[in-house]
């Protein structure tokens, strides 16, 4: 079977933690997260010429994640994360920082070409040069590739026209509890779960919807199949990166030809895993 070629565009930056820094960003975990599971995985993004910089640079050589990145004058990204009692992070994202600032290099363009799939989110796309580079990849891929939209709404990042504009260019929507409650207003869309996803799914005539509703369970939900797990009791360290692993294990199942029952339980799993330890990108050795 072919090494399935995935990736992942938008924000790196540093997770600032009472206790330390983390590597993050939706699109690094993501990546990260399909590398460890057999992909030839690639993010693209930006970082400063900074000290930040270089140690994402370390960071992604140490955990063996290959990228495509832009230099800039721009200071590398962090977002200051402050955590609840029970491990759920809140985001203060810093603005006018490198992934703001994203243009795509000739080898990531002909690495786009190649792609299997395809992860980018609305965050990214908060200023017009890395919307503009999304844009460009969303173009560039196959028309068979699969694309995923991690919706990740954070702050006042986003907009109804921009939500419409990628779900209509979407293949898959990853969404969780906080942010169907948005889009449920936002599309005025009645009755249970399941039949609100479903309503989605045809008015943006999408192939599949993945609902994570934290401590409530998962829906991975297609026109046709819906499935329903809960979400195993674990000693929760942080939540970080739960929800990317969740989407890097499902694509890579949808990837392999995986029923959707079975490509579901394994990404619960992989995002359980990460529940237990500190950080988006423990090493796979543990589990």
């Amino acid at each position: 079977m072919k090494q399935p070629i995935v990736i992942g565009i938008g924000e790196i930056l540093w997770d600032i933690l009472k206790e330390g820094k983390q590597l993050g960003g939706a699109p690094a975990n993501f990546v990260y997260h399909c590398a460890q599971q057999g992909a030839e995985a690639y993010v693209i993004s930006a970082i400063g010429k900074d000290k930040l910089g270089k140690q994402i640079e370390d960071v992604l050589q140490q955990k063996k994640v290959s990228s495509f990145l832009n230099h800039l004058k721009l200071p590398t990204g962090t977002v200051t994360v402050s955590l609840s009692k029970d491990g759920e992070p809140s985001y203060t994202i810093h603005e006018n920082v490198a992934w703001d600032a994203v243009q795509l290099t000739n080898e990531a363009k002909a690495k786009l070409k190649e792609a299997d799939a395809i992860c980018f989110g609305s965050l990214a796309q908060r200023t017009d040069q890395s919307k503009s580079a999304i844009e460009e990849t969303l173009s560039l891929v196959p028309e068979n590739c699969l694309k995923i939209f991690d919706i990740n709404l954070r702050q006042h990042y986003f907009s109804k026209a921009l939500i419409e504009k990628c779900l209509l260019e979407a293949d898959i929507l990853k969404i969780n509890e906080d942010e169907i409650t948005v889009l449920i207003d936002m599309f005025q869309i009645e009755g249970r779960t399941v039949v609100r996803l479903k309503a989605l799914i045809a008015f943006f005539n999408l192939k599949m919807i993945v609902l994570t509703m934290g401590k409530e369970g998962s829906y991975l939900v297609t026109a046709d199949e819906d499935s329903y797990f809960k979400t195993p009791k674990v000693d929760v360290a942080d939540t970080i990166g739960a929800g990317d692993a969740f989407t890097a294990t499902m694509v890579m199942g949808l990837l392999n030809g995986k029923p959707l029952k079975e490509l579901h339980q394994e990404a619960v799993e992989i995002a359980a895993f990460v529940c237990t330890h500190k950080g988006a990108m423990p090493d796979y050795k543990s589990i």
